[in-house]
Formats: structure tokens, C-alpha cells, sequence
């Protein structure tokens, strides 16, 4: 009996057809592929090549990079660049202008009497990053730095504008200056060339009738019944008119907050609402009201307070006057009013 063997097929050994033995019948019998299987081989095959080939794509797109890909991280890299030094720029010009907004508080508007602008006012809000949140939705890469600079940006832009509409109100006020000052109380309210007349200066004085210390709300100068008493500053008459008190006295407004009232005249010669220029005469002095010899009580009020009106002699003396002035109105003496 002869070997199975030698009953195979010719072509057993082509590597197409596959043969596998079968002990039942003892023969090698042809292998039969189903077409499932052929698919699945198929699939397996073309996933892996696929999975292969996406690796050996990213490992050579991670060690060998396009001119392309080099060129946009050079530029990715300078922007970035430019970004850090436009941050420090705006850093500097946020330095610059928080320096010109202390010298526009502390000089500008005190020199023109303009209240402060307030520090909340300056730096106020415009709703945070959620005004960026459509940049975040994006995915930018350094989004932080973007942001930061874009609020900068806007932080720059409003404080800006504050700063600008401060400068247009000074602006205005210097244009009033001219007039304000003007009308702002300068000269001494009768001719006092020797400083010889100033008898009672203001605050804590003895009362000329009772003998006791009073505040004194002005300054008095003795002189002759009849001396020419002067408006101190550019005005309007709110009052001329007797009292118990003052006697014949003139009030004068001069606006920007000033008034100043002018006591014991002999007679006056303005009458309310009549518009009055500095060195304008007014009266004359006297005695009337409640006062023990001529002169004039001489008051300056600012804002509804008495304040010192030996400090607004300014115009009229010299350095030197206006020492020795100030040297008088603060000698403790009895008023005469």
C-alpha cells in the first residue's frame, strides 16, 4: 500500500492552497477559507497598517519638522515676544499716567479749587474677563497673556478718557480764572498805608462791653468817622441794610463761595443786588450797632465759614506789610465790636 502522501495533489506545495489531515479518513484534505474570514484577515490587516502608519507619521513629524511647521513656530515665537514687550510698554504707560493724575489731583485742581476725581472713578470697571470669554471659546494658546494685555488695554482706555474730561474742566476753569480771582477777596477794606489801623484781629478776643473772651468772626480797623470803606473784590450787594448787631452793614457777594461783610458803617452807599468792582466805595466808617468807636468789622466767610481775612491781603501789601499785618492780627486785644 502505498503512502498518503504520494496520493496528494501536484500542487500541495503551492503556498495558494492549504491542506490539513484528516485522521477519519486518513488523508490530507484541502482547506476551505470562508469569506467571513477573509474579510476579518482583511480588516485586521488594514487597521494595523493604519494604526502603523499614524505612528510613523507622528514620531517623523515630531523629529523631522516641514519648513512650513518651522516657519510658524519662528513667528509663534516673535509674537510672543512682541507680546511681553507690548505688556512692559503698557506697564510703563500706565506708570506715566498715574503720574499725571496725582499731579492733576494735587496741583491743577487745587490750584483751581476743582474737587479730586476719586481713585474709583478713575480705575472703574468694565466687567472683567467675562467680557473675553468669546476668546477662551476659541482654544487660543497664552490666552492669559492675551487677555492680561487686552485689559490693559481697556484699563488704559478709560482712565484715558477720565484724564481727558478732567483737563477739559480745568481747561474751563482757567478760562474763569481771570474772573474768579477777581472775585476773590485781595485788598483791605479801607486805606491803611502806615498798617496803623488794624486794632482787632480774628478769633478768641475780649468783648468790648462784657470784658470777657469771644470769638471774634472778623478783623476791625479804627479810623475816622466817615473814611471811605471799599468792596474788596468784584461782587454783588446780597445785603445793605441796618441792624442791631452791625449796625449799617454791606454783605457782598462774590461767588465761588466768597462773601464778605463790611459792619458798623456811618451810611452806606450800594443797595441789594447792585453789582460792585474791588476798590468800589461802598460807606463810610462808623459807629452804629453795637460798637464802642468808629471802624469798620470786616468779615470774610468762604463756603458758609468764617475765615481769617488778614490772609487775603495779598494784593495790596508787600512781603515785609504783610508780615508785620499778620504780626498784628495776632496780638491779643479787645475788639471794638
Amino acid at each position: 500500500m502505498q503512502p498518503d502522501f504520494l496520493n496528494l495533489p501536484k500542487n500541495c506545495g503551492m503556498a495558494k492552497v492549504k491542506y490539513f489531515y484528516n485522521p477519519e479518513t486518513c488523508t490530507y484534505e484541502r482547506v476551505r477559507v470562508k469569506p467571513l474570514d477573509i474579510v476579518l484577515n482583511l480588516s485586521v490587516f488594514l487597521t494595523l497598517a493604519v494604526v502603523l502608519a499614524i505612528v510613523f507619521t507622528m514620531v517623523y513629524g515630531r523629529i523631522y519638522k516641514s519648513e512650513q511647521e518651522i516657519t510658524l513656530r519662528e513667528e509663534n515665537q516673535q509674537l510672543l515676544e512682541h507680546y511681553n514687550l507690548l505688556n512692559r510698554e503698557l506697564t510703563d504707560v500706565q506708570n506715566i499716567l498715574e503720574e499725571i493724575q496725582k499731579r492733576d489731583n494735587n496741583v491743577y485742581r487745587v490750584i483751581f479749587e476743582a474737587p479730586p476725581i476719586a481713585t474709583s472713578v478713575r480705575k472703574a470697571g468694565s466687567g472683567g474677563t467675562n467680557k473675553y470669554k468669546d476668546w477662551l471659546k476659541k482654544g487660543l494658546k497664552k490666552e492669559k497673556l492675551i487677555i492680561n494685555t487686552a485689559e490693559k488695554i481697556d484699563e488704559l482706555k478709560r482712565r484715558m478718557y477720565v484724564q481727558s474730561k478732567s483737563y477739559d474742566e480745568i481747561a474751563q476753569l482757567v478760562k474763569n480764572k481771570t474772573q474768579m480771582l477777581a472775585c476773590m477777596p485781595a485788598i483791605q477794606p479801607l486805606s491803611n498805608k502806615g498798617l496803623t489801623r488794624l486794632t482787632s484781629g480774628f478769633g478768641l478776643r475780649v468783648h468790648p462791653i462784657y470784658k470777657v473772651g469771644q470769638f471774634h468772626p472778623g478783623i476791625d480797623f479804627a479810623a475816622p468817622q466817615g473814611t471811605p470803606i471799599y468792596a474788596t473784590a468784584d461782587g454783588q450787594v446780597h445785603k445793605a441794610e441796618y441792624e442791631s448787631g452791625y449796625g449799617n452793614h454791606v454783605i457782598i457777594d462774590h461767588g465761588y463761595g466768597y462773601k464778605t461783610l463790611y459792619g458798623h458803617m456811618v451810611n452806606h452807599n450800594v443797595k441789594a443786588g447792585q453789582k460792585v468792582k474791588r476798590g468800589e466805595c461802598i460807606g463810610f466808617v462808623g459807629s452804629t450797632g453795637f460798637s464802642t468807636a468808629p471802624h469798620v468789622h470786616y468779615e470774610v466767610i468762604y463756603k458758609g465759614e468764617h475765615v481769617n481775612p488778614v490772609y487775603f491781603f495779598f494784593k495790596d501789601l508787600t512781603a515785609e506789610e504783610y508780615e508785620k499785618i499778620l504780626e498784628l492780627a495776632n496780638k491779643e486785644n479787645q475788639s471794638l465790636s
